[in-house]
């Protein structure tokens, strides 16, 4: 807010001074110059604060091995049925091969989305749990409803906090051009010596 008043301000000061232009078209065009600067600064903020970001991405995608990139570039929604379709009747107990996380990651994924684990997937889910932690089947399905909770609750608090950075940072920008508008049209009315004369009206 202070930033944005700034720069309408200096945007209404600066501005060379209007003859023979009507007082409500001179306050209109120094709303005007404010709401610009402000739309200005605000994209060019906006393109600062990506640069980096995309040079941090970009560096990390770099860093990662082909065989990672591959594998990623494979997963995809059809992976799920594919998974579905292999899926073996009595899993191994490596459950760090990577093919094993990969699957489980992905059926993770798919429940976090349909918001509960489908019933075969989580019979197959407690299977491999039970296989790779020595558990026995209660046991394992405690696990998995403790950990499924736990990503829900996650994934419930991530979504909140989304929300309410999205809505207090429209608020915020609906501040910052207002904020540049009003200040605009004082550092006008400064510049043309019609301020006094305004706040008396």
């Amino acid at each position: 807010m202070i930033s944005s008043s700034i720069g309408g301000y200096l945007a209404g000061r600066l501005r060379s001074r209007w003859i023979g232009v009507h007082a409500d078209e001179v306050y209109f065009r120094d709303t005007a110059h404010g709401f610009l600067a402000w739309a200005f600064a605000t994209v060019l903020g906006a393109v600062l604060l990506a640069s980096p970001a995309t040079t941090v991405l970009s560096g990390a995608t770099s860093g990662v091995s082909a065989g990672a990139t591959a594998s990623a570039a494979q997963a995809g929604p059809v992976e799920g049925f594919i998974d579905a379709l292999l899926r073996p009747s009595t899993p191994s107990g490596d459950g760090n091969s990577a093919d094993a996380r990969g699957e489980l990651s992905r059926i993770m994924a798919s429940s976090l989305r349909a918001g509960e684990l489908k019933p075969a997937d989580r019979a197959y889910v407690n299977k491999v749990v039970a296989a790779r932690t020595g558990l026995s089947e209660p046991d394992a399905d405690k696990r998995v409803t403790e950990v499924t909770n736990d990503a829900k609750a996650a994934a419930d608090n991530a979504r909140k906090a989304a929300m309410q950075l999205a809505f207090w940072l429209t608020a915020s920008l609906l501040i910052g051009a207002f904020s540049a508008s009003l200040a605009a049209t004082e550092g006008g009315g400064l510049r043309d010596g019609t301020w006094k004369a305004r706040r008396t009206r």
